[in-house]
This record gives structure tokens, C-alpha cells and sequence, in this order.
């Protein structure tokens, strides 16, 4: 009886130690798939710089592990996620539309959202919920000289160039030369400029020279703390020109599938973002010069998304 009394306990402990293994096992790998580094990429202007570091924050206060990497170019940063370098980025539907997936239709918001969404995810990219932001071009004129002739348009600026032709106006290299940038423009909207009317320069002292007046309307960027802190006026396009910029999280189909709670955390975020806040966060860098970790920091304490 001893003997067999010792055998019976000894499978029932043997079955007990298995059972507990796989349990720890299974926790373990629980554990692993939510202590895996997400990578984080972030583009090299000052919005990029500030979501991205905001993100990083985020989810680090979340749990996760991350390690961020930005400061790089689209092409690159694009790169980067379809080669599993990168994890999570914040992307522009117009940038995905046009440059990334050579779309030349004009879309509406929505229309540009769902197809980058369609399009992205048959290669593994997966679009969350789009974010308020919507960082698209515009053109802009020094504010006071708009608010004295009345310009609200962008029609309104061209009724203006046309009975002054010699006006000047600055463009960065790439709207230029870009089939979907100002040859296109010129047709819709009915004008033409010599290259006398033309100035070419780096997108960030485009600001500059309009705020010192040395040019009569600039390209700028929607969601630009400059335009706000430099007394720009932003022009509608009230022709629809420019597509829609919608700042979206973007993340790997396999992160997601390994991290169940990352969409909705990542949803969460967007939900608070938008294009005031986003301007004001890009001005206290751009022209208070505070640091883009210590700008995020403050947005993602004001709105109780971290301790």
C-alpha cells in the first residue's frame, strides 16, 4: 500500500507541477508580448518631434517599453514601417495618399481616410482613429495687410496678384516641382507666376519673411504655432485644393495582434488632439523655445493622461 500510495501522490504531484508550469509559461509569455520595445518613429519637423515624444511618454506610463526614433524623413520613416523597423508613427493621410501610394484623385477627408486605410492594410499597416489635426497647406499673407484689403481667400489673393502682378510669393523646393503643387494650383484657381513672382526657400523662413513683410503670401503649414505667433492670416481654400492632412497614429498589424490594449490606448490619445492644441504645443517650441519632451509632458498631464 505504501508503495502504491506513494506512486498515486507522486503522479498527482507530477500533474500539479505540470499544470503550474504552463501557467507560468503562459504568463511569461503574456508578460513578453507586452514587455516587447515598441519602437516609436517621429518625422524631423517640430509637430512630429512633439507627437512623437508624447507618445513615448504615453505608453511608457502605460507599461510598455519604448525606445524613439525621430527626426526622420517621410520617406525614410515610411521605410522604416515597411521594413518592421518602426512600430508606431503618426502619419498624414494626404502624405500616405499622394507620395506613399501615388493616388491623384481628389478625396474628401473621409474618402482620403478610407482608402489610406485600405490601401496600407493589405501590406500590415494599420490606420487607428484619425485625430482633429489636420496639417494641410495653405497660403498665408503678413495678418495686418490682409486685415486692411479685406483678403480672406485664397481667390480674394489672386484678384489681388492679378492687379499687381509683381507681388512675391514663397514656396519651399518641393511645391514647386511637385505634379500635385503649384502648377496644378495655378490652373484650378486660374493664375500664373513668372519666376520673377517666385521665391524659393527653406519652409521655415517662409514664416519669417512674411512676418517681416519681405513677401506678399507664403505656403505654410495649417497647424504651425508661427502663423498664430507671428500674426499670420491663413487663407481658406475655398477651391478645395490642398487634400486633407489628417494626423492619425499608425501602427504594425503584428504589434497590434501582440498588444491587445495598444489601439485603444493609441485611440484615447488622438481623441485629445486637435488643431489649437496643436498649434499652441508647436509655438512654445518654435517660438518660446521650450523643449518638444517638456511641451508633451505638459499636454498629456493638462489632459489626465499622466500622472
Amino acid at each position: 500500500m505504501k508503495q502504491v500510495f506513494s506512486r498515486t501522490r507522486l503522479g498527482k504531484l507530477t500533474r500539479k507541477l505540470a499544470v503550474t508550469g504552463l501557467a507560468l509559461g503562459a504568463m511569461a509569455l503574456g508578460s513578453l508580448a507586452h514587455a516587447a520595445t515598441l519602437t516609436i518613429g517621429g518625422k524631423n519637423f517640430t509637430e512630429q518631434l512633439i507627437l512623437s515624444e508624447m507618445t513615448a511618454q504615453y505608453l511608457k506610463s502605460k507599461g510598455y517599453d519604448i525606445e524613439l526614433k525621430n527626426g526622420l524623413g517621410s520617406v525614410v520613416m515610411r521605410q522604416g514601417m515597411e521594413s518592421k523597423q518602426l512600430d508606431i508613427v503618426w502619419e498624414y493621410t494626404g502624405t500616405s495618399l499622394i507620395v506613399y501610394n501615388k493616388v491623384t484623385e481628389k478625396l474628401d477627408p473621409q474618402q482620403t481616410y478610407e482608402r489610406v486605410k485600405e490601401l496600407d492594410g493589405k501590406i500590415g499597416i494599420v490606420w487607428l482613429n484619425p485625430s482633429a489635426l489636420n496639417n494641410t497647406y495653405a497660403f498665408a499673407m503678413p495678418g495686418k495687410i490682409a486685415r486692411e484689403e479685406g483678403i480672406e481667400t485664397v481667390s480674394q489673393l489672386i484678384e489681388r496678384f492679378k492687379a499687381n502682378p509683381k507681388m512675391q510669393f514663397a514656396f519651399d523646393m518641393e511645391f514647386v516641382g511637385r505634379s500635385d503643387g503649384l502648377e496644378p494650383m495655378e490652373q484650378l484657381y486660374g493664375f500664373h507666376l513668372e519666376r520673377q513672382n517666385i521665391k524659393q526657400m527653406d519652409p521655415g523662413l517662409v514664416y519669417t519673411a512674411l512676418k517681416n513683410e519681405q513677401i506678399d503670401s507664403g505656403l505654410v503649414y495649417t497647424s504651425d504655432g508661427r502663423n498664430k505667433g507671428f500674426d499670420l492670416k491663413v487663407l481658406t481654400d475655398d477651391k478645395g485644393f490642398f487634400p486633407a492632412y489628417a494626423a492619425t497614429p499608425v501602427v504594425r498589424q503584428e504589434v497590434l495582434d501582440a498588444n491587445p490594449k495598444l489601439a485603444d490606448e493609441l485611440n484615447v490619445l488622438a481623441a485629445k488632439i486637435n488643431d489649437d492644441n496643436m498649434r499652441d504645443m508647436n509655438a512654445k517650441v518654435d517660438i518660446e523655445h521650450k523643449g518638444a519632451a517638456r511641451v508633451a509632458r505638459e499636454f498629456l498631464e493638462q489632459e489626465g493622461l499622466v500622472q
